[in-house]
């Protein structure tokens, strides 16, 4: 029995290099994204879905129980890191990397909060997944994925954390520690497509 873990389709913000509100929604191309990961997740026949609240990720909760028939359910912990009052500002702007900064920003989220955070909700989907007889789809964002691979290489080792998480990616965790599993950030589904490549350049969101 497993975990899925799948970062949410592509949004507009995602391709223009945009710091992403938490309002930002799926554009026309993550919408289909999302329908082609819901296929492939539904070939899996899991038995739970939960999602960020976040509309990006929601919606593509959306796809996956519209072809699942699962029931998705919310939950705060898995929200993209908040970074506050950087939101909405183009990266090109800001002259350093966001997404790498250790404090918080104005109104925002410590990359130590955010990591800590990632560790509970983590704790949380172990315990919803152990109530179910089959596996648990997890949508949330791409840094978060990432935080919750390097926890668990910190704590185990065995894996190489990708630079960036693509859009619909699936990565498999085993329900057992290590949890670790061989399928990380994986993108065949949209093979042959014109989002073959891992989504969009940026490694957030």
């Amino acid at each position: 029995m497993s975990i899925i873990l799948v970062r949410h389709g592509e949004t507009p913000l995602n391709a223009a290099r945009v710091m992403q509100p938490p309002s930002t929604g799926l554009s026309a191309r993550g919408l289909a994204q999302a329908n082609r990961v819901a296929a492939r997740l539904h070939s899996m026949n899991p038995r739970g879905l939960i999602s960020s609240d976040m509309p990006r990720a929601w919606q593509t909760a959306e796809q996956i129980a519209s072809l699942t028939g699962l029931k998705p359910q919310s939950s705060p912990l898995l929200r993209e890191r908040n970074f506050g009052d950087l939101r909405g500002l183009p990266y090109d702007s800001l002259g350093f990397d966001p997404l790498t900064m250790e404090e918080a920003p104005a109104n925002g989220e410590s990359k130590q909060a955010f990591e800590q955070r990632v560790v509970q909700a983590f704790e949380e989907i172990l315990i919803r997944r152990a109530k179910l007889q089959g596996d648990l789809v997890v949508v949330t964002h791409g840094l978060w994925i990432k935080a919750m691979l390097s926890d668990l290489c910190s704590r185990f080792g065995g894996l190489e954390v990708p630079h960036r998480i693509g859009n619909t990616a699936v990565t498999v965790l085993s329900q057992d520690p290590p949890h670790l599993t061989g399928l990380v950030n994986c993108t065949r589904h949209l093979d042959g497509s014109e989002w073959s490549e891992t989504g969009s350049s940026l490694s957030g969101g």
